[in-house]
């Protein structure tokens, strides 16, 4: 019976070859569309996104789609016939997300819409495994979509061109790393794909970013700029190291996506978070060589964020709501640091660096007095300084001190000598880095 379905799907994807050629040959034909400059000029300013992962197996609390890749049959046929029985989001309010990823400083969220395992979170026409096959039956990507427009936050989807399902319904074994797999050597799969893009990219208004997961994208990319020639895609047309930060800094636009935890998607059990301290040293690091961070948000079955994210999320909202100038609009300096002290400078006027200095293994006592000399900088005639946050006026409880910023420059380097005055925890303990804005500076690398 395998044998004769196999070769059924077989006659079926030759005759596909043949009706679809000219398509696939028009696809073909517009390789040379390819990012707006103006629009991959302003990803870079966003600096920071939230990444979603989420679908059906979240139920089990299991990887996202992977357990596909050799289960065995009995596995498969309960996880494509039973598992969408158990989806059902009640508690699913993307306006929550979106509002806490904007009190966070996230400018872009990017909702994996379908991921490898062939399920759809919108109720598409090209396939029975979606969520209106479910018990929740509501269009989700359409609620995230006007969830995002409606707080001024930029739609991102996440789209997977592998295909599980559709893979295992043409006889192939499923797996990532095989010709089949590819949407350039298996026609079907390819109209397959343009059927559901073409679903995402015209019903849910103008999307902003577009990140294809596959080995192979390129027909895709091509089919999304021809639908919405302002989407920006980043993976299939940009650097998205995933997991990792590159130990230089690369030509921008780029992107490092990472978890939260060990796991895309939500992990009920066995999970081990970065802390918010861990996360805002990598934004520094990232932002600081030229690159975005696109951080996950695993929901959990429900719909909600889970607890323990959303305390990571809200560490970060603190520091991005007194530091966010640093980070937002900005561009990588010729000195990417100078120890451990991270460079960022105005996109508009380069001759304004952030300096963010970190606690160190020594606390800063709020109301302390640190000096430091830049080596990297040099000051012009109209060089001022400012720690941001702060008005350099008042430590809280110490009326005598002095909390005023002075820059100086001497023969060893710009001098700097501020104070961390502002009370942000109640216990005066901030353990997070510093941002000091200098005005009227240059890096002595320009002159070079």
């Amino acid at each position: 019976m395998k044998t004769v379905l196999i070769s059924t799907f077989n006659c079926i994807g030759l005759l596909l070859i043949l009706t679809l050629a000219p398509e696939a040959k028009a696809a073909a034909a517009s390789e040379t569309r390819s990012n707006n400059p103006a629009r991959e000029e302003a990803f870079m300013d966003w600096g920071v996104g939230m990444f979603i992962h989420w679908s059906l197996d979240v139920e089990l609390g299991s990887v996202i789609s992977h357990s596909m890749v050799g289960a065995s049959d009995d596995y498969l046929e309960r996880y494509i016939k039973e598992l969408p029985a158990y989806f059902d989001p009640q508690d699913y309010d993307p306006e929550q997300w979106v509002k806490l990823a904007k009190l966070a400083g996230f400018k872009y969220m990017v909702l994996t819409t379908k991921h490898h395992s062939g399920f759809c979170l919108w109720p598409t026409k090209t396939t029975p495994l979606s969520v209106a096959n479910t018990p929740y039956q509501k269009d989700i990507v359409k609620a995230f979509a006007e969830a995002c427009r409606k707080y001024d936050m930029r739609v991102g989807f996440y789209f997977s061109p592998e295909d599980f399902l559709f893979l295992h319904n043409q006889g192939h074994v499923i797996r990532r790393r095989a010709d089949y797999a590819d949407i350039s050597n298996n026609p079907e799969l390819l109209a397959h794909n343009r059927r559901q893009i073409k679903e995402l990219f015209t019903q849910y208004g103008p999307i902003d970013v577009a990140f294809l997961d596959a080995r192979d994208n390129q027909l895709i990319k091509e089919y999304i700029h021809e639908l919405q020639p302002d989407c920006i895609v980043t993976r299939g047309e940009m650097a998205t190291p995933e997991q990792n930060i590159p130990d230089q800094p690369m030509p921008g636009p780029w992107e490092s996506c990472f978890t939260l935890g060990t796991q895309w998607q939500f992990k009920p059990t066995n999970e081990d978070y970065k802390s918010g301290e861990k996360l805002i040293n990598m934004l520094i690091d990232i932002r600081a060589k030229g690159g975005n961070l696109l951080i996950n948000m695993g929901p959990d079955p429900s719909g909600k964020i889970p607890h323990e994210q959303e305390r990571r999320f809200r560490e970060l909202g603190l520091w991005m709501f007194v530091n966010s100038e640093a980070i937002h609009n900005i561009r990588p300096c010729p000195v990417i640091r100078e120890g451990d002290i991270y460079f960022t400078r105005c996109r508009e006027n380069p001759n304004t660096v952030y300096a963010i200095i970190p606690q160190g293994s020594e606390r800063w006592k709020r109301g302390e007095r640190r000096e430091f000399t830049l080596t990297s900088l040099k000051s012009l005639s109209n060089t001022q300084i400012s720690v941001l946050g702060q008005n350099d006026q008042v430590v809280e409880y110490r009326p005598e001190a002095r909390p005023v910023s002075r820059v100086e420059q001497t023969d060893a380097g710009l001098k700097i000598s501020v104070v961390r005055a502002q009370r942000l925890y109640n216990n005066h303990r901030w353990p997070n880095p510093i941002v000091v804005k200098l005005e009227g500076v240059e890096f002595l690398a320009l002159n070079h």
